[in-house]
């Protein structure tokens, strides 16, 4: 009880923050909302600073950042989508991507000395101050003793206890979304927070970002001019990451990307491909892929960094989302919509028919445009209102894929406001279908299935046993269901034929279909 009154005392400082700093129905934007807001707006900015930035993009992250790492994140996915929240806004929010405050450069030395058991200045040759800090950790440039230059990740002091306190005051406004405002419960809010939540936890824990960024460079290499860093294992603990240095242009930095000559156009496709190929080749993405973690070598090369969410997708989830992707990629918007169905994101009691025909109220305006010809928020209002009549429910499954979908599109759009997502997406998708759905992933079908098999096999005894116990147990009248009279021998033996002919045609489901 007091937790919970502790976490509504939380909730309405994060209202009162966002009200301070004018986050809240910004100024900026007065006439274009409807009278009742205005009014809202017009009282609430009563309490408001005075010396609040020009930005309201900056007023939010000002405000975000001293919520917490929880509310910061929210800020990351918004920065990127500067086509639905304007230009000016994502460029006030930018400054969440990675240039918050660092902590303070003696706390970082005591850090790897407690976690890698020696001062800063033994393990290392030379051990810069910090370059870049987030939400979570800031980076420090050093020199190892062998002479490779490195970054060294650290975690910021008494983060984790800072997290468990957002989640819970996150938790309950979920809560009292779904209680308040019965709409809101079709996008599973609470489901939603614990899937964000549980991904900020595994983040504090620097020992699985390594593992992470392992797996994820095996990932890359289903993509063209991906990298991710190497992790050098000895100088890497929980709260200390040490990886490969990457002398390369941040994509957050707009100035130096315009003056770099690089390709913004070939880069922009790169990332959209990067993404697709690895989450539907490997079952495996980047979860965090927002500008301040990608970075641009002279080459055209794309590196991501700060690997600390990584999403994973699996096999069934990955066949729908290329037969949704490839239905819109061909125009087949019927074949798209059955895959909804087949997923089960669409209830069954809706027709195929007019689901397919909402899909192409959304694919044929924007089909083959570039991004500059998209109005990508109405598209978004438009996804909005099909969800809702269709009474399609947040997926917890597929959160970080669909987050990370928005943000890599994001800073596509932002490289390349012409970028053609279907153009670039689609010899990723074309190749996968091949491969899924041709020679090699049929026999991949049968190897898996045989697997089932053999589980199913192995476990046949002691159904057996557990069948001739409960047969001799109702012959003997030990056993009667729902209290009514003994079972007759011969329903016994019915029981029996029933129960090996379902077993019968479970085990020929699994030979023989797909």
């Amino acid at each position: 009880m007091l937790s919970t009154f502790t976490s509504f005392l939380r909730l309405l400082r994060a209202l009162m923050t966002l009200v301070r700093h004018d986050a809240i129905l910004p100024a900026e934007y007065q006439s274009l909302y409807p009278a009742p807001a205005r009014w809202l707006g017009r009282a609430v900015r009563i309490f408001a600073r005075r010396d609040s930035a020009d930005n309201p993009g900056e007023r939010l992250a000002r405000a975000l950042e001293k919520l917490g790492p929880s509310y910061v994140k929210f800020g990351q996915v918004l920065a990127t989508r500067g086509d639905v929240i304007g230009a000016r806004f994502a460029r006030g929010l930018a400054r969440l991507q990675d240039k918050m405050p660092p902590f303070d450069e003696a706390k970082a030395r005591k850090v790897i000395e407690d976690e890698l058991g020696a001062p800063a200045d033994e393990i290392f040759a030379e051990f810069g101050p910090a370059l870049a800090a987030a939400s979570i950790a800031q980076v420090h440039k050093a020199v190892t003793r062998e002479g490779d230059v490195v970054a060294v990740k650290i975690v910021r002091p008494g983060i984790d206890r800072r997290i468990q306190r957002d989640i819970r005051t996150l938790s309950l406004g979920a809560s009292l979304a779904e209680r308040l405002a019965p709409a809101s419960r079709r996008l599973e809010p609470r489901k939603f927070v614990e899937t964000v939540s549980r991904s900020l936890e595994l983040e504090t824990d620097l020992r699985l970002e390594a593992a992470a960024g392992s797996e994820l460079s095996e990932a890359a290499a289903a993509a063209e001019d991906y990298r991710i860093p190497a992790v050098h294992w000895p100088l890497s603990s929980k709260q200390v990451l040490t990886t490969e240095w990457i002398d390369g242009i941040p994509l957050s930095d707009e100035d130096r990307l315009e003056t770099s000559g690089l390709d913004r156009s070939a880069l922009a496709t790169t990332l959209t491909r990067a993404f697709l190929a690895t989450a539907l080749h490997r079952g495996v993405f980047h979860a965090d892929m927002h500008a301040g973690n990608l970075f641009a070598k002279p080459d055209g090369t794309l590196w991501a960094v700060d690997f600390g969410i990584m999403g994973r997708i699996g096999r069934a989830e990955r066949r729908f989302l290329a037969l949704i992707l490839h239905g819109f990629l061909t125009r087949d918007y019927k074949a798209a919509a059955e895959a909804h169905f087949a997923a089960g994101y669409v209830p069954a009691q809706h027709s195929v028919d007019d689901f397919a025909s909402a899909l192409r109220a959304v694919g044929e305006p924007i089909f083959g445009k570039r991004a500059d010809e998209v109005p990508m928020s109405r598209v978004l209002l438009q996804l909005f209102e099909i969800t809702d009549l269709f009474d399609m429910r947040l997926r917890p499954e597929l959160v970080m894929l669909q987050k990370t979908m928005v943000q890599a599109e994001g800073v596509a759009r932002m490289l390349d406001p012409q970028h053609n997502m279907w153009s670039a997406s689609a010899p990723v998708v074309e190749d996968w279908m091949k491969r899924e759905l041709g020679p090699e992933g049929m026999i991949r079908d049968f190897i898996e299935d045989a697997g089932r098999l053999r589980t199913a096999v192995k476990k046949l005894p002691d159904a057996i046993e557990d069948w001739a116990e409960i047969g001799r147990k109702l012959k003997a009248g030990e056993l009667k269901l729902g209290g009514g009279p003994q079972i007759r021998p011969w329903a016994v033996r019915l029981a029996w034929l029933g129960a090996a002919g379902a077993m019968g045609a479970a085990l020929m489901r699994l030979l023989y279909t797909h």
